[in-house]
């Protein structure tokens, strides 16, 4: 079981910018590395996904805004988040998956093992 751990989540005000990191224990190459997020009272929800060769995904609600990085040497991967608004306030969690994300998408069941998460919060 690989441990993840997140950090970087905040309180700020709408437009503004955080970035949130996830530890990882060990990455294997072929795995997906991802971001979900749940918002109050809404089910959760794929962010942002990232391959072990740097390929990335989005959901289309943060396209242009959202940016997931990864530094391989540090198992750590990241979302770098811009021009948040209200409606990105959630709990977000950092999760990966034994096969690709062409294979995994953003589908949550097929992600083994989760983050705590970390709070976001955004007022307007």
């Amino acid at each position: 079981q690989v441990q993840l751990v997140e950090s970087g989540g905040d309180s700020v005000q709408s437009g503004g910018s955080l970035r949130l990191s996830c530890a990882a224990s060990e990455v294997t190459y072929s795995a997906c590395m991802a971001w979900f997020r749940r918002a109050p009272e809404k089910e959760l929800e794929g962010v942002a996904t990232i391959d072990g060769d740097g390929s990335t995904r989005y959901a289309e609600s943060v396209k242009g805004r959202f940016t997931i990085s990864q530094n391989n040497a540090v198992n750590t991967w990241y979302l770098q988040m811009n021009s948040l608004k209200p409606e990105d306030t959630g709990m977000y969690f950092c999760a990966i998956a034994d096969l690709p994300c062409s294979i995994v998408t953003m589908s949550n069941y097929k992600y083994r093992d989760w983050g705590q998460g970390t709070q976001v919060t955004v007022s307007s």
